[in-house]
């Protein structure tokens, strides 16, 4: 394929600005949307409203119903005057004081997800015993939809990675080895939005201002907290945001774990490499030992009078002699082999402090194998 001219270029540029451009600009096509009424009653079920009608009724800016139209953008959770705006993971939702509106994209894959937290925020809305605010009862689903949606997928890749660090662990096979390149760069990508939820979570409870402007009900009811007044806001959200920070760590440990057999893997694949090229050097010395030997053949075997055509010992004496060269030089060169080889594992330039460098070496890695070997069974042996 030949290089694109100057023109082509600034072509494909401006088409590629074009296309930006149009993609921020504000859509016109509505939003479906699911509105539960104060008694946790599903009033409309995937509604369509126009942006500028939700925007009026519940005092919002557009910029922010843009954030609910692409669901893929980093977690946010804004507070509004009237409501406290959620985009995080497969939740995208309006909570007000006595209303919860979810917001449905078209085309959205994560319409199981959304049915089981719909069934589990009605149930949850319409529990009056807990004696929280409607607003944290809406919070609190929307937050344990969340958790127990990351939960479910970091169980399903702790079991493929343990599954397939097991069978690594018996043999080391290349498609194997592709599939732990193929988890690990899933388990980078659950771990970013892991820490993108827990940033989410940890910036609202960094604003004091926010916490208390969350409590809607009082709001509502003409007697806003105090700005230092929002206790049991904090609690629920940092209860979260902790088992946030598990599944975090949970993740970065079984990260580690891929990482550890990988860096192990390779350095099998080397030793096993290695071997081949010695064998492949012994091979060449052996064959020039027997060259060497030839090359004394070659010498009698000319056409020319060396006096020792009629002498009763000569074939036996050369024979031997060529067959004692070649077995002497293949041994120098296998010993000298051996040597250079030692030298490069166990020694450098003969100090004692190399060796001792090299057994710590073989033994920290002989206690990360047995380390890895022993977490990943249990782990297996457990799930």
């Amino acid at each position: 394929m030949g290089e694109l001219s100057e023109a082509e270029e600034e072509a494909a540029r401006s088409a590629i600005l074009d296309r930006a451009l149009k993609m921020r600009q504000p859509s016109e096509l509505p939003l479906r949307c699911t509105i539960l009424d104060v008694n946790g009653n599903v009033k409309t079920i995937s509604g369509r409203f126009k942006k500028s009608d939700l925007c009026t009724e519940h005092r919002l800016n557009p910029r922010d119903l843009r954030k609910i139209d692409v669901p893929n953008l980093v977690p946010t959770i804004l507070v509004r005057k009237e409501g406290i705006l959620i985009n995080v993971l497969h939740i995208r939702a309006l909570i007000k004081a006595d209303t919860v509106i979810l917001f449905d994209t078209y085309g959205s894959t994560e319409t199981r997800l959304h049915s089981i937290f719909l069934y589990h925020l009605e149930g949850n809305l319409k529990t009056k015993s807990t004696g929280l605010p409607y607003e944290f009862l809406a919070l609190d689903s929307i937050l344990l939809s969340v958790l127990s949606a990351l939960e479910a997928e970091m169980v399903f890749m702790r079991h493929l990675v343990g599954g397939l660090l097991a069978e690594l662990e018996e043999d080391i096979d290349r498609d194997k080895f592709k599939k732990l390149l193929h988890y690990s760069r899933r388990l980078t990508a659950f771990q970013n939005r892991a820490k993108l939820v827990q940033q989410a979570l940890d910036e609202v409870l960094e604003q004091d201002e926010d916490l208390a402007a969350m409590y809607l009900s009082d709001k509502k009811a003409g007697t806003p907290r105090a700005i230092s007044n929002h206790e049991e806001l904090e609690v629920l959200l940092e209860s979260y945001s902790k088992q946030v920070e598990e599944i975090v760590n949970e993740s970065e440990t079984t990260i580690t774990n891929v990482q550890s057999t990988q860096e192990i893997v390779e350095l099998i694949l080397d030793s096993n490499r290695n071997a081949l090229l010695a064998l492949d050097l012994k091979i060449s010395i052996a064959t020039m030992g027997i060259g060497f030997g030839a090359l004394v053949a070659s010498f009698f075997g000319m056409n020319l009078t060396s006096h020792m055509e009629d002498h009763p010992y000569a074939f036996a004496g050369i024979t031997g002699m060529a067959a004692l060269c070649s077995v002497g030089i293949s041994y120098l060169g296998i010993r000298t082999l051996h040597k250079i080889r030692r030298g490069g594992l166990s020694t450098s330039n003969g100090h004692p402090s190399a060796k001792r460098g090299s057994w710590k070496r073989n033994q920290m890695i002989g206690l990360q194998l047995a380390r890895l070997h022993a977490v990943g069974k249990d782990r297996w042996l457990s799930q």
